[in-house]
């Protein structure tokens, strides 16, 4: 086998329809793993699931409202059925700018069905699977947010601080039934919600805004979905072994070189 290979495994990818789980969703396949691809919308999963196949992947499509957990149990039964679960991606979860006066109960709870509800149903579902058959690798995706002071962003960091302390639990509680959960950090990196946001907010001024908010990584730019996934790759890989705990920042700099 090559380096990274995830041939003959199981890989279940929330929102692995678009940005950075869609990249992900790719990667994966072209090492060999079947990709399930967990979309609240149907048609998005069915046709990320179409491209894989075209390249000559394995992958699958389910519509799963991850805040449900009734559909995510449902769901992640139904993979397990056919194929034992190896991998589980947390990549599913969405964004609010505001701080705590510009944050409404509303966006409040709207966030955290997802980011932080959704991540917890998916772990939930899918940690029995794994200590059945003792092992297995969970990568949940936090952010920068988890870790430092980002303006305007007050439901969105707490959601991905849970997230980040969610996985640190997991990995201590599960470390003896060989399941590695770990969790990537990505600052800003350029998917479609980037254009739809900045298109959104500053119609007419999408170019120099793309710039200036580039130049907010020390490294003069957005990260790239792929970069994530090569990221994402390795800590699923069994080189990767020996990783487990830990957060992994992706972010140009920013954390360490923004002081």
């Amino acid at each position: 086998m090559s380096d990274f290979s995830l041939e003959g495994k199981t890989a279940v990818i929330t929102g692995g329809a678009s940005g950075i789980g869609k990249a992900i969703a790719q990667k994966f396949a072209s090492k060999g793993a079947h990709v399930c691809v967990l979309e609240i919308n149907k048609d998005a999963a069915e046709n990320a699931v179409e491209e894989i196949i075209n390249a000559g992947g394995k992958a699958s499509a389910y519509q799963c409202n991850v805040a449900h957990q009734d559909e995510v149990v449902s769901v992640i039964n139904k993979i397990a059925a056919q194929n034992a679960i190896d991998i589980l991606i947390n990549n599913a979860g969405i964004a609010h700018v505001g701080n705590i006066e510009g944050t409404a109960v509303e966006d409040l709870d709207r966030l955290y069905q997802v980011n932080i509800k959704g991540v917890y149903n998916c772990m939930y579902a899918c940690v029995s699977q794994m200590k059945n058959k003792q092992g297995g690798v969970i990568l949940n995706m936090a952010s920068i947010a988890s870790s430092v002071g980002i303006s305007d962003r007050f439901a969105y960091s707490m959601t991905k601080g849970a997230v980040l302390t969610m996985t640190y639990s997991v990995a201590k509680d599960y470390i003896d039934s060989g399941i590695r959960c770990n969790s990537i950090s990505p600052a800003r990196i350029h998917t479609p919600f980037v254009d739809g946001f900045i298109a959104k907010n500053y119609p007419g001024q999408e170019e120099e805004m793309f710039e200036k908010l580039s130049k907010t990584q020390p490294i003069g730019r957005m990260g790239k979905p792929e970069e994530v996934a090569n990221l994402a790759l390795y800590l699923c890989s069994d080189e990767a072994s020996f990783i487990t705990g830990t957060d992994f920042p992706i972010d140009g700099g920013f954390i360490k070189l923004n002081g």
